[in-house]
C-alpha cells in the first residue's frame, strides 16, 4: 500500500479523533518520555536527557548544535512540546520544532514549521510558521510574530494539530494560524508521513535581519529547554508504509471543524495585535499572491507600517534538516 491509499485508509479515523484536537489542550493528552517516542539526532554531549527521562536540554556552541527526533513516522496527528528558549543576546540562533519527511523524499519532501529566531540584546525573539507541501519550497509560505511574553523566560506550550483538510499553529492553546487546504493549491498542502524534529542551529546567514546579526559564541553555550513531549497520531511503518498504531484517546462524540468560535476571536486578536509579516501580502517576493491567500485589506494596510522581512541569500534554509544517519555537524548542516 503506497502512501496515497495509506490517506484514504486513516482518513476515516482522522475526520473523527483528530478533528476533535482542534479544541483540545495538548495537556488532556498523555505526556511521553524521551525513549518512548524520541532518538537523538545530532550533537553528541549538546543533547541532554534530564533524570525524569522527559525533559530535554538541546545546546548550540562552537562545535555544533543539536537535535532529536521521532522514532516513529506520523500521517497526520496532534504534536506539542514545553519549550523555554535561551535568554540575553541570541542573534542568528534558531531553534526549530516542525515536521519534515525531507530524508524521504529529499525532491518532493512536506514540512510543517515553528522556528523561532533569536535576536541582539534587548530587541525579543520572534516566531515564524511555514509549510511545504510536495517540495514546493520556490513559494515560501511564512508567517512572523512577536509574543505576548518572553519565551526566554519560562516554558509554553508550542502545537501542531495536522489534518487531511488543515493546519493549525497553537501557542499555550492559542492557535495563531489557521492554514486550510485548498482545490487550487494542487498537491502543495503537506500529504506524506512525516517524522517530528526539535533542533537548535546556527542560522547566522538567514535569521537576524538577513545575516546583519550573526550568532556571537561568547555567549555560547546557547539552552534551549524541551518538556511535556507529546506526540499523538498515526505511526506509520517506514518500511511497509502502512498505519501501526493511532492513538484513541479523545473521544469523537464531539468533532468539531475547525477553529471553535472563541477560539476564532483570540487568533483574530493575536494576529492583530502580533503578526508581524505574511507571504500573502509580500509583492517583492510575489508579484501575486499565491493561490491559497485570501487578501484582506486592512490587514494588508496594517503590516506596511513594519520593516520588510529580509530572507537573505539561498532563502532555502534546509540547515535544519538533519538526516537520521548523520551525526557530525558538517553533514548535519548540508543542504
Amino acid at each position: 500500500m503506497g502512501f496515497s491509499h495509506l490517506g484514504l485508509f486513516v482518513c476515516a479515523y482522522h475526520v473523527l479523533v483528530l478533528g476533535a484536537l482542534a479544541s483540545a489542550s495538548s495537556r488532556n493528552l498523555p505526556v511521553i518520555s524521551f525513549d518512548e517516542g524520541y532518538n537523538k539526532l545530532f550533537g553528541d554531549d549538546n543533547l541532554m536527557i534530564l533524570r525524569d527521562g522527559k525533559s530535554v536540554h538541546l545546546s548550540l556552541d562552537e562545535r555544533t548544535g543539536s537535535g532529536f527526533v521521532s522514532q516513529d513516522l506520523y500521517h497526520h496527528g496532534f504534536f506539542s512540546a514545553s519549550i523555554k528558549l535561551p535568554a540575553d543576546y541570541t542573534a542568528g540562533v534558531v531553534v526549530a520544532f516542525y515536521m519534515s519527511n525531507g530524508d524521504m523524499f529529499p525532491k518532493n519532501h512536506d514540512e510543517i514549521d515553528f522556528e523561532f529566531l533569536g535576536n541582539i540584546r534587548g530587541k525579543e525573539w520572534r516566531i515564524q510558521t511555514n509549510v511545504y507541501g510536495n517540495g514546493s519550497t520556490s513559494t515560501g509560505r511564512e508567517e512572523r510574530y512577536n509574543l505576548w511574553f518572553d519565551p526566554s523566560d519560562d516554558f509554553h506550550q508550542y502545537s501542531i494539530l495536522w489534518t487531511d483538510s488543515q493546519i493549525i499553529f497553537y501557542v499555550d492553546d492559542v492557535p495563531i494560524r489557521e492554514f486550510k487546504r485548498t482545490e487550487s493549491m494542487g498537491g502543495d498542502f503537506p500529504s506524506k508521513p512525516m517524522s517530528l524534529y526539535a533542533t537548535i542551529w546556527d542560522g547566522s546567514d538567514w535569521a537576524t535581519n538577513g545575516g546583519k546579526y550573526r550568532v556571537n559564541y561568547k555567549y555560547a553555550p546557547y539552552l534551549a529547554e524541551f518538556s511535556d513531549l507529546v506526540l499523538h497520531g498515526c505511526a506509520v511503518d517506514p518500511i511497509e508504509q502502512l498505519s501501526k498504531k493511532c492513538d484513541k484517546t479523545q473521544s469523537s462524540e464531539s468533532v468539531p471543524t475547525g477553529v471553535t468560535r472563541l477560539q476564532r476571536i483570540k487568533m483574530d486578536s493575536f494576529r492583530k495585535k502580533h503578526m508581524t509579516y505574511s507571504y500573502c501580502y509580500d509583492r517583492i517576493r510575489y508579484k501575486s499572491p499565491p493561490s491559497e491567500c485570501v487578501i484582506n485589506p486592512q490587514e494588508a494596510e496594517r503590516l506596511r507600517v513594519f520593516d520588510p522581512v529580509t530572507f537573505g541569500k539561498g532563502r532555502h534554509r534546509h540547515g535544519k534538516h538533519h538526516h537520521r544517519s548523520r551525526g557530525s555537524q558538517a553533514e548535519a548542516t548540508s543542504i
